[in-house]
């Protein structure tokens, strides 16, 4: 009979050329290596079976992550229960992280993943692995938060949050409070993601912190005070999670990048985003798409060009659209620079027409005539709209007068000079 090894060997010769054949070996030594388990070998048989399993199943899901396979690699996770049942709870652990990891690389895998973990947390809570279960329902929450399943969500987090306190474990607690920060982002609950934050950053207070979960907890105060419109706190919180990542090399430091960009953008300083993009941790992205397409941003904005912002939009569609925090504020900035656009074609004219500031802004005569109407409101600028000749009044802005409230402050002196000849008289008197 051929050894374990012997097999092993063979498939990692075939897998370049003839995938299939290497898929059908690993298996055999996953059933071979079960059934040795089961049996009454040697305790270095058994420890040379365990071996040659792990590196089988590794090697198996390293195979269907580069084929793309999903439903396969679901598969080898359930194939790894029997192993993990017969070694340490701590390598268990990193095995099954190790194997989902692969999905990262195939696309549309997420509800896949999202079962397999449903399924492997069902099976780790009849095993009693209580920490492999709050690891792996963790990650679930990640998933349910990339899907927008909200409530779903926020329903196995109540649930984790119970089981954490009563364990009392600081470092999976800070975890879980920033995804519920996070999904209460998403649901636009603002306050609570406050809240669940502060709570997140008063159990990271009394444990030693990782570099990357401080950074990700910087990131989330800066998003939420973004949201808030204080962009200057935002910018610094960007900025500490930009370096702190940079530091480790993470990919997530890309997304600070953007965010800090944003910032910029959103504090009316666009020219500074070609100064920070020449700073030494800042210049290995600038090349990015991602990175280009908030330069084209900003200098949209630094133009005041409502065209130029577009087209902006258009190219880069897929780098703008696919964050939802990045979205959110481009559709504010959209309107302040439609705004400023009325502003510029209005500006030279006491009387103008509807139609030809339209025409000048690209937009619609209906959607015009609204951004004007509630400009005039806000007193952006002072003028009427005249509907029956179709065109915009600008007045001069009016003089300030004073009149009303220097005649309030003379009364007033004068009425302390009568109390004050009134209190003398009733001295004299």
């Amino acid at each position: 009979m051929i050894s374990t090894e012997e097999l092993l060997r063979q498939a990692e010769g075939l897998l370049p050329s003839e995938p299939r054949r290497a898929e059908e070996l690993y298996k055999q030594i996953l059933n071979s290596a079960a059934s040795t388990s089961n049996g009454s070998a040697l305790n270095a048989d058994k420890e040379q079976s365990l071996r040659d399993q792990e590196s089988a199943l590794i090697k198996l899901a390293e195979l269907y992550r580069d084929q793309k396979d999903a439903t396969g690699l679901a598969q080898v996770i359930t194939l790894s229960r029997a192993f993990m049942s017969s070694t340490a709870k701590a390598k268990t652990a990193k095995l099954i992280r190790t194997l989902l990891n692969y999905f990262n690389t195939i696309p549309n895998s997420r509800q896949t993943q999202i079962d397999v973990l449903t399924d492997n947390i069902e099976w780790s809570k009849r095993e009693k692995r209580i920490f492999l279960k709050h690891s792996l329902e963790i990650r679930l929450v990640s998933l349910q938060l990339e899907a927008l399943q909200y409530k779903l969500a926020l329903t196995r987090i109540d649930a984790l949050l119970t089981e954490l306190k009563r364990l009392d474990d600081k470092m999976i607690l800070t975890e879980v409070h920033l995804l519920e920060s996070r999904v209460y982002r998403g649901i636009g609950n603002l306050a609570k993601a406050k809240a669940a934050l502060t709570s997140a950053r008063t159990a990271a207070n009394s444990i030693y912190c990782p570099p990357h979960l401080q950074a990700a907890l910087d990131l989330q105060s800066g998003v939420l005070h973004a949201e808030d419109k204080d962009y200057t706190t935002a910018y610094s919180y960007f900025y500490e999670t930009f370096e702190n990542m940079s530091s480790q090399d993470d990919p997530a430091a890309l997304n600070a990048l953007k965010y800090m960009l944003l910032c910029k953008v959103m504090l009316n300083m666009p020219e500074d985003v070609t100064s920070l993009l020449s700073i030494k941790l800042a210049v290995k992205y600038a090349q990015l798409r991602e990175i280009e397409s908030m330069r084209a941003i900003a200098l949209a904005h630094q133009n005041r060009n409502l065209a130029d912002f577009e087209k902006a939009l258009r190219d880069y569609k897929h780098e703008l659209s696919s964050d939802p925090t990045i979205r959110s504020h481009l559709a504010a900035l959209y309107d302040t620079l439609l705004q400023q656009n009325l502003l510029r074609i209005v500006e030279p004219y006491s009387v103008v027409e509807i139609d030809y500031v339209a025409k000048q802004v690209g937009q619609g005569r209906q959607d015009v005539e609204a951004k004007l109407s509630q400009m005039i409101l806000d007193k952006v600028f002072h003028g009427v709209l005249d509907q029956g000749r179709g065109c915009l009044i600008v007045f001069d802005e009016p003089e300030a007068d004073n009149t009303y409230g220097a005649a309030i402050g003379t009364l007033e002196q004068v009425s302390k000079v009568v109390d004050s000849l009134y209190a003398k008289t009733i001295k004299i008197a």
